[in-house]
């Protein structure tokens, strides 16, 4: 049996040294001891220094994957080392600019933290104790335990997860062809409540939004200045300085607050009664769309008897903002139609009335009449992007048994995509409707995203089998059986992306570093291993995106020099912009298929829990430099946001005799954290607020192991019964000084 080593022997940074040219030219330029590997764990020394055999400068195009808004990126490379990552121009996401994680992916590449070949268990699970494997070994073993419970248990026992990325719908493939229901992505932890929403009224998921003519906008729960989104995010600062009016709802001053012409400190829970009385004035004034209404809505009627009684002295009452303001706004917001936009927002799991939240201002947007007009939303035209040649396999076996997730038995309106990844968790340890047995897991980390970590723990140490797919030792992949090590993203393919009439690639800027592979490959190789290889029909990534490129007259070769291709021949087709994809085939003020489950049908407002004396709302968000669960280790992020702190508002911290950087103790009904405070008027009174993502258990992340705090170890799992979505902002805590 091979050597067993625990983390700090497998990764310890005295295995790293400066004795490459890659290793070299980086410990010159970068200042932070970005090294190759040595000769102790390293592949060999051919492949270890694979990436520093180059010589000369280039530059070559590719793809960000520091977040999942998949920037354009040209990195120069000079003597086999990635020096520059810049912004490509011709990327529409980003538009030739960088956010600070997009720069940061050179450390990413080159942490000393790095996956760097397979491992498998050799201890207790989370005992930190692996043994290095081959890939034949790795994957073998892999395909062996998904073999043995699907024989024994059936392929329901096995559960898929991964998360937004340009390999999911190859990792989607496996699931199906093997044949398991149970498939969960990281929606319902974000934003099913506003997906959801707007795909029961619009029939469309989400929405476009257009910035470049909006003349006023509301935003709740979309902080684009540090949730970004690059290219939304520089339309919104565009949009500000040109004069646009732009209103956040917000319980703390975000720096998209900070922007705003007005900040409005919304109650948490709240701000479907803010946007129903908007509703109400809009209606009582004959402000809306009398023409727009009457050709592509239905349910007006009812809408208006449903916000008769729903009046700004009555929201006042509710969210705390005057009914003055909320009047003056409404008011504000019609006459500026059809260039107004309430924006449907993203980070919306907030409240079990989150989806009702949604509903309101999808339909408050179809009042004005914005619909596929100029300044207002832009409807979801899959018709406009170009196509890729697609790979034919095989049909699938039938999924057999209901999903572990309650998709559709328990929550009938969420769609199968998205899935309930906590529900999922939880009847991992109830054992109903059966018992789980295997979790493949693919770029995702459940046990620090998903509510009350310690019991995702225990869900995994219930498990007979668990795999992971990562570029890192995250917290999932601590407690796996199995760790298969993919490349990062500047060392591989993926599937080509199509945006409008482009097609992008993302191809490797260097030879990977080490043993690891591209997740396109783990995907196929395991298929085999699995019996399942027809399913994916590539030998290679070069094979598969030669095939995706069939359909267009430009070799594999000149778009990997060129970057991306524009299809000349595609013209935009707009004469479906007004056909809705839902019961009635209009916009759905009034849900034909809502009443049809016995649900309000058209939005109402549903009394959100408060805290109790000396409690106090949880709220959790983003920041600019990090990127959900997965960038805390990266050592040049952490220079500029090393670990989140505590959102006091003045007058608590004052009660409690705590100062900034002070230490203190949040409790929740599920867990305790020691956090330090940051002290501020920049929040309600009766708020707490922390970034998400800290607090990591894994010892294999060293540069952010137990750096911060983690929110999910507070979180209550409260899921809203209509969309799914994790009710993160249910969770009430206490605050002393530690």
């Amino acid at each position: 049996m091979s050597k067993v080593f625990t983390w700090d022997q497998l990764f310890s940074r005295r295995q790293f040294i400066k004795g490459t040219a890659a290793g070299a030219a980086l410990g010159a330029t970068a200042g932070l001891g970005l090294l190759t590997p040595g000769k102790t764990f390293a592949v060999d020394q051919r492949s270890a220094q694979a990436g520093a055999a180059g010589t000369g400068t280039k530059k070559v195009t590719t793809i960000c994957e520091q977040c999942v808004w998949r920037c354009g990126v040209i990195a120069k490379v000079e003597n086999g080392v990635v020096k520059k990552l810049e912004g490509n121009p011709d990327h529409p996401n980003n538009v030739g600019k960088l956010c600070p994680r997009g720069n940061a992916g050179i450390e990413m590449m080159y942490s000393p933290d790095r996956l760097k070949f397979p491992l498998i268990r050799a201890g207790a699970r989370g005992s930190g104790l692996w043994r290095r494997a081959s890939w034949d070994e790795a994957l073998s073993y892999t395909a062996e335990q998904m073999k043995k419970i699907k024989e024994k248990y059936g392929a329901k026992a096995m559960m898929f997860n991964s998360t937004d990325n340009l390999s999911q719908p190859f990792f989607e493939i496996l699931l199906k062809a093997y044949g398991s229901p149970n498939y969960g992505t990281q929606r319902s932890l974000c934003f099913n409540a506003m997906t959801t929403g707007f795909l029961y009224t619009y029939g469309v998921p989400q929405p476009g939004t257009d910035y470049k003519n909006c003349k006023y906008m509301i935003f709740m729960g979309r902080n684009l200045a540090e949730g970004i989104s690059n290219n939304e995010t520089q339309e919104m600062i565009e949009m500000i300085a040109r004069g646009t009016k732009v209103v956040v709802l917000d319980p703390r001053f975000s720096k998209t607050a900070a922007k705003a012409a007005e900040w409005l400190p919304t109650r948490p829970g709240t701000d479907s009664a803010f946007f129903l009385a908007m509703i109400h004035v809009i209606i009582k004034e004959k402000l809306y769309n009398t023409n727009f209404l009457a050709a592509y809505t239905q349910g007006f009627e009812e809408l208006a008897s449903e916000v008769k009684d729903y009046i700004p002295e009555w929201a006042e009452q509710k969210c705390e903002i005057p009914a003055a303001t909320i009047r003056r706004i409404a008011r504000e917001f019609a006459a500026a139609a059809p260039a107004a936009i309430a924006h449907p927002n993203w980070r919306t799991s907030n409240f079990q009335n989150s989806f009702q939240t949604e509903r309101a201002i999808a339909v408050l947007n179809a009042l004005i009449g914005n619909w596929a007009q100029p300044g207002g939303l832009i409807p979801d035209q899959e018709i406009n992007t170009a196509k890729l040649g697609v790979l034919s396999h095989p049909p699938f076996p039938a999924a057999q048994g209901m999903r572990l997730d309650g998709v559709p038995w328990q929550y009938p309106m969420v769609p199968l995509s998205y899935g309930v990844i906590q529900t999922m968790r939880d009847n991992i340890l109830s054992g109903k409707p059966y018992e789980a047995k295997g979790w493949l897991i693919s770029r995702q980390n459940p046990i620090l995203s998903i509510p009350e970590r310690q019991k995702t723990i225990n869900a995994f140490m219930k498990l007979d089998f668990v795999a992971v797919i990562d570029i890192q030792a995250s917290d999932t992949a601590y407690y796996a059986d199995v760790i298969l090590p993919e490349s990062s993203y500047l060392e591989r393919y993926d599937g080509l992306v199509p945006i409008g009439n482009k097609i992008f690639i993302r191809q490797p800027v260097i030879e990977p570093l080490y043993d690891t592979k591209s997740s396109l490959m783990i995907y196929k190789e395991l298929a085999d291993k699995l019996g399942l290889g027809d399913f994916l029909p590539y030998k290679d990534e070069k094979d598969l995106l030669t095939q995706q490129l069939k359909p267009f007259p430009i070799s594999l070769e000149e778009l990997q020099r060129a970057g991306h291709y524009v299809v000349q021949t595609m013209k935009e087709d707009h004469s479906k912009d007004f056909e809705f994809q839902t019961s009635s085939g209009k916009i759905e003020i009034s849900s034909s298929i809502m009443a049809q489950m016995g649900k309000k049908s058209v939005p109402t407002w549903n009394e959100p829990p408060r805290p109790s004396e000396d409690h106090y709302y949880l709220l959790t968000g983003k920041t600019a430099q990090h990127t959900q669960m997965f960038t805390q280790n990266n050592r040049w992020l952490l220079e500029v946001f090393p670990e989140n702190r505590a959102w006091l508002n003045t007058s608590v911290a004052a009660k409690l005799g705590v100062k900034t950087d002070d230490d203190v103790v949040l409790e929740s009904e599920v867990g305790k954290v020691t956090v330090k405070a940051y002290v501020t008027e920049g929040i309600r009174s009766d708020c707490i607020f922390m970034v998400g993502g800290f607090g990591h258990v894994s010892k294999g992340l060293k540069s952010a192991y137990k750096r911060g705090a983690s929110d999910s170890a507070l979180h209550k799992t409260i899921t809203d019964p209509l969309s799914g979505s994790s009710a993160l902002s249910e969770t009430f805590v206490t605050v002393n000084k530690a």
